[in-house]
């Protein structure tokens, strides 16, 4: 058996033919439309999923139970001595702390390092490509675990947001607030920032929004994480719940403002869309995890 294995969840916007490809393993995230239970990408597409957010229904994400973690993790360790176990961040789901519950049971001590390091979607993403580099360089899991929770605050993404509906009805923001916005064309930019959700800034129009969000990751990249930068040491993300011609759209933008930067676009899960919305934007930026001594 090869010595260690990752195991993430479909709120890394990693489809399960990209899983494949890494030689990882994907939990496809449970979330319910109206009363019924679906599965990313398992039980419902993208595009039906996004047909039934924008005709109104109510939709709303859960955690995967117990018994659907610990299968995926037996089915990992027939494989692997070891996994890394990368969940969504603990600040918007309670399933990272049930995993770390369960990872003490006695069958998995020693064998199942959960990684609790503030991620989710493309930023998740990048954390298991960190990860699998780590593997590739010598360190153990307790390492990897250890180097990836250590860079929990050296992350920031910004997404805008198209419409404040899926807001509203979240409770992030007022009906009252929802309807002037609406009406102003105003769109907001959350902040994702160690592990929570926020809001940075008001745009009029999304063409706003987007010169926006650009603008905070080139202040982030000369005074945030300008060490990082002056290393080569960044990872530019970008993450879409708009149509794949916006979404070429954008990333063109984010390529002309920054040429010298690969960016790593992905969808986002379909968790993360109920509360955006359809036709949300975002781009942030990723700091390589720094490597403990040997």
């Amino acid at each position: 058996m090869k010595k260690i294995g990752i195991v993430t969840d479909s709120h890394s916007s990693i489809s399960q033919e990209e899983a494949k490809r890494l030689g990882i393993k994907v939990l496809p995230m449970p979330f319910y439309v109206e009363e019924e239970c679906y599965y990313e990408n398992v039980t419902l597409s993208r595009e039906d999923f996004f047909e039934k957010l924008k005709s109104g229904v109510t939709v709303t994400t859960s955690q995967p139970s117990p018994a659907e973690v610990m299968k995926i993790w037996d089915e990992a360790l027939k494989e692997f001595d070891q996994i890394l176990y990368i969940p969504i961040s603990s600040g918007l789901s309670g399933s990272c702390q049930t995993a770390n519950m369960l990872a003490s049971e006695e069958s998995y001590e020693g064998k199942v390092f959960v990684v609790d390091n503030g991620r989710v979607s493309t930023l998740m993403h990048r954390s298991v490509l960190d990860a699998l580099e780590m593997i590739e360089e010598g360190y153990s899991a307790a390492e990897i675990k250890q180097m990836l929770e250590e860079s929990r605050a050296n992350m920031v993404i910004y997404i805008g947001v198209e419409t404040l509906e899926n807001l509203k009805r979240g409770g992030r923001i007022k009906p009252s607030v929802a309807a002037i916005g609406t009406l102003l064309n105003i769109k907001p930019i959350l902040k994702f920032d160690v592990g929570t959700l926020d809001s940075f800034k008001k745009c009029r129009g999304f063409a706003k929004a987007r010169q926006g969000m650009i603008e905070a990751i080139k202040n982030d990249l000369e005074v945030t994480f300008k060490e990082y930068a002056d290393k080569n040491e960044v990872y530019l993300v970008a993450a879409s719940s708009a149509p794949d011609e916006i979404t070429k759209d954008w990333i063109a933008q984010i390529e002309e403002a920054f040429p010298d930067m690969e960016v790593l676009c992905d969808d986002l899960s379909l968790g993360v869309s109920c509360h955006i919305g359809y036709g949300g934007l975002g781009i942030g930026l990723s700091c390589r995890p720094r490597r403990i001594k040997k």
